[in-house]
Order: C-alpha cells, then structure tokens, then sequence
C-alpha cells in the first residue's frame, strides 16, 4: 500500500474543496432565478449585445457589431471608472511601477 504523508492530506483535501467550490459556483451561475436578478437592472445592455451576436449570425456583422459595441458599453460603464481609476494609480504599486520603469527607459526611436 502506498503511504500517504500529511502533506498530501491536506493538499488532497484543499483540492477536494476546490473542485466542490468550482462545481457550486458554476452550477450557482447558470441558476435562471439568479441570472434573472442579476440582470435585472442590466436588461437595455444586455438584450443590445445579445441582439447584436443574432444579427451579426444573420450577415449583418457591421449593424451587429455596432450594437454589440453599444450593448458591452452599457453592461459596463459601472466597472469603466474603476478601470480608469486604477490604471492612473498604477504607478503605485511596487512591482508594476518598477517594471514600467525599465519598460520606459530601454524604449528607443532609433
């Protein structure tokens, strides 16, 4: 028999829980009452994009891409600020901004 040290144990329980956690949420993300809620506020954006994807599948790409366009952007103008606002704060943070240092100074024209 193969000896199993606490170590794997734990691993193996850690990844048990993993594996439950993932199967949950996604079985949680396509419940229809929970999808419904939270869209519920989002019904303009989403029907846009939604329509946009049927139309461009009915060989009208440039009109369905256009309402596509439409539709992404107001599904997420709430998260734009917070995108926005990150990136000027982006110099910030230690790793980041150390890399862009050096991304910065090794640029040449020539």
């Amino acid at each position: 028999m193969i000896s199993i040290t606490e170590w794997q144990k734990i691993g193996a329980g850690v990844t048990g829980f993993g594996i439950f956690f993932i199967l949950f949420g996604t079985l949680l993300y396509f419940d229809s009452v929970l999808l419904a809620f939270g869209n519920r506020h989002k019904l303009k954006g989403t029907s846009f994009f939604l329509g946009g994807v049927v139309i461009v599948l009915l060989r009208w790409p440039l009109l369905g891409m256009f309402l596509e366009i439409y539709g992404f952007f107001s599904l997420f103008k709430g998260f734009f600020p917070v995108a926005f606002s990150f990136l000027g704060n982006v110099y910030n943070i230690p790793f980041l901004s150390e890399l862009f240092r050096r991304l910065q100074g090794t640029s040449s024209m020539v």
